[in-house]
């Protein structure tokens, strides 16, 4: 704070932005490309092991943003990244969340954290950045949605897809019928697996492992445990690969048309759960949607893709490349279609941007919502061996309570949505 200006004044145009002189200082004025402290972004890193030191390091080269803060329970990563940033290092994620100079929060925790630290952020009146997959439960995926619409918050999810030409373009050809009518849909996402260590062992020093664990339930620590394939491949804490992996293709199908919005829809199928070891979320899955109107859609593990196949061609996308036939659809320029959609060069800029606009990123929170419940909807359905019918109107399972009180899943106290 200068002069009593804080930055959100600055970003919300408030009469307090003008009311008093600035005295601004070489360093405020910005320098390597960054745009003056008082136009800048406030960040908080909540999660920077992994994908979060990722997009720590992608941040600091958005010119329009300024990382304040970094929390993780992981003491060396936390105060690596803060020295990085000139910032300041927290155990707890809700300091961050009480500073008044943090605008957005870049949540890339372990996923079964996305949502409740989300949520806080929101209700805290902070913007987001959240990586997918969203929330642990259907449940939360709403609750989600309904807080950051109620709070007036903006939110951007890692699915960083949409800011690839190629992503849009194929999405573009879809929705603009050049394909004809969607007939059917496939969707390709990598397995997941099994094993992993049931062994108690030592909590390593320097690490907050209550804090890691947070609302998942409380469990020994294992070596396995908090590596990368355990954050994604143990049910307390994910839905494993389905949602985690499959976010991305599957964002792409909602990105690319609206079969699951026309009406009630099914998804059956087979998948695997394991008996043994820590890993227990669903792998070699074979779904099989059927959505009103006749398309259908097969979610099976391989190389991520989606493929839009109509009356007249199809499309296959993926963030490496995309096809497609006829093969004259491969001329198609960006923009030449009659559906244009958002145009985004860059996944973080076009975050900040948004929250300095104060509008819809590229990667909203209703579309992460529609791509999480498809994952949901599989784990649910394999778990319990049967069809699942889903109405995306009154966003319920029909018919079905055993299967609809797996909507919910508990958090460990005190931990609430």
């Amino acid at each position: 704070m200068t002069g009593g200006i804080t930055r959100r004044g600055f970003l919300s145009g408030s009469a307090s932005a003008v009311a008093f002189p600035l005295v601004i200082t070489g360093n405020a004025l910005g320098g390597g490309g960054k745009a003056p402290a008082s136009e800048r972004v406030g960040l908080g890193h909540v999660g920077v092991g992994g994908q979060g030191g990722w997009l720590f390091h992608h941040f600091q080269h958005v010119k329009d943003a300024q990382s304040l803060a970094v929390a993780d329970p992981f003491r060396d990563r936390r105060e690596s990244r803060a020295q990085a940033c000139k910032g300041k290092a927290y155990a707890d994620f809700r300091e961050i969340l009480a500073r008044d100079d943090i605008d957005a929060v870049i949540v890339a925790t372990p996923d079964h954290w996305h949502v409740p630290i989300a949520v806080m952020a929101a209700r805290a009146g902070k913007d987001c950045y959240v990586e997918k997959p969203l929330g642990l439960s259907v449940e939360q995926d709403l609750a989600c949605r309904k807080v950051f619409q109620e709070h007036n918050r903006v939110f951007q999810y890692g699915t960083m897809q949409r800011s690839l030409e190629h992503c849009r373009l194929a999405c573009e050809i879809v929705r603009s019928g050049l394909i004809g009518p969607i007939k059917s849909l496939e969707v390709l996402a990598p397995n997941g697996g099994t094993g992993g260590s049931t062994q108690p062992t030592a909590i390593p020093d320097g690490f907050d492992y209550e804090s890691w664990l947070g609302p998942a339930p409380e469990k020994p620590y294992t070596v396995d445990r908090c590596k990368p394939q355990g954050t994604y491949w143990i049910y307390d804490q994910s839905i494993g690969y389905l949602g985690g992996w499959g976010a991305h293709p599957l964002d792409l199908l909602v990105w690319g048309c609206d079969a699951d919005l026309a009406g009630p829809w099914t998804v059956e199928g087979t998948g695997k759960v394991p008996e043994t070891g820590l890993y227990d979320t669903v792998y070699d899955w074979d779904m099989t949607f059927r959505f009103a109107g006749g398309v259908t859609l097969t979610f099976r593990p391989g190389m991520d893709s989606t493929r839009f196949v109509g009356e007249k061609g199809w499309v296959r996308v993926s963030r490496q490349d995309w096809d497609a036939e006829p093969k004259s659809l491969m001329a198609t320029k960006p923009g030449s279609t009659s559906c244009k959609l958002m145009v985004s060069t860059n996944h973080y800029e076009n975050f900040i941007e948004a929250v300095k606009k104060r509008s819809n990123p590229v990667s909203p929170l209703v579309d992460a919502v529609r791509s999480d419940i498809l994952s949901h909807l599989c784990d649910i359905a394999v778990r319990l061996d049967r069809a699942v019918t889903w109405d995306p109107k009154k966003e319920e399972i029909v018919g079905d309570p055993e299967a609809a009180s797996r909507l919910h899943r508990p958090m460990r106290s005190p931990w609430t949505i």
